[in-house]
């Protein structure tokens, strides 16, 4: 997984102060600013599987990708708070996120439904594996506060992984 997104110096008046030197802010909100990127990219492809699902299973995987989708979305603003907490910038714009993200857009016309559960559960799990390497960082740099936050996270993720796993089954 490469990340595009660039280092910029920050201007004075966003340069919120924290106990982290600029290399560990930065290397933090590097990481952090990923996370928001795949969660944008996360929340939009489930929205887009939750409106153009089709099939047996429709209201269940209907349901369940709107809950999904609800649940990343709430992740999206605090990682991006915690980003500016530490005195680095976030993603400016949806050029900024597509820069950044690490999972791939879906503009497929039609995409079967075991098709969606398998990438959407593919998605997750990559995204559990970011959050996984984010929190070490966390533990190296000494940044419990984003730690904490990432478990939840990672939680939710794996709880949706779960989820996805065991509508494969039923959708193959």
């Amino acid at each position: 997984m490469q990340n595009t997104a660039t280092k910029v110096k920050e201007p004075a008046a966003l340069k919120t102060p924290s106990g982290f030197s600029n290399k560990d802010a930065s290397e933090i909100a590097l990481a952090l600013n990923g996370l928001v990127a795949d969660a944008f990219t996360l929340y939009l492809k489930t929205k887009n599987f939750h409106w153009h699902l089709s099939g047996s299973h429709f209201r269940d995987y209907h349901l369940l990708f709107d809950e999904h989708a609800d649940q990343i979305f709430a992740s999206i603003d605090p990682l991006a708070e915690r980003v500016r907490k530490i005195g680095q910038s976030t993603l400016k714009s949806v050029g900024d996120v597509s820069r950044t993200a690490h999972l791939k857009d879906n503009d497929k016309d039609y995409v079967s439904a075991p098709d969606m559960i398998r990438e959407l559960l593919d998605d997750n799990r990559m995204m559990a594996e970011s959050m996984r390497k984010c929190h070490a960082l966390c533990d190296e740099k000494d940044d419990p506060a984003t730690a904490g936050l990432l478990e939840i996270y990672i939680d939710e993720t794996e709880r949706r992984t779960w989820f996805l796993f065991e509508a494969s089954r039923v959708a193959t």
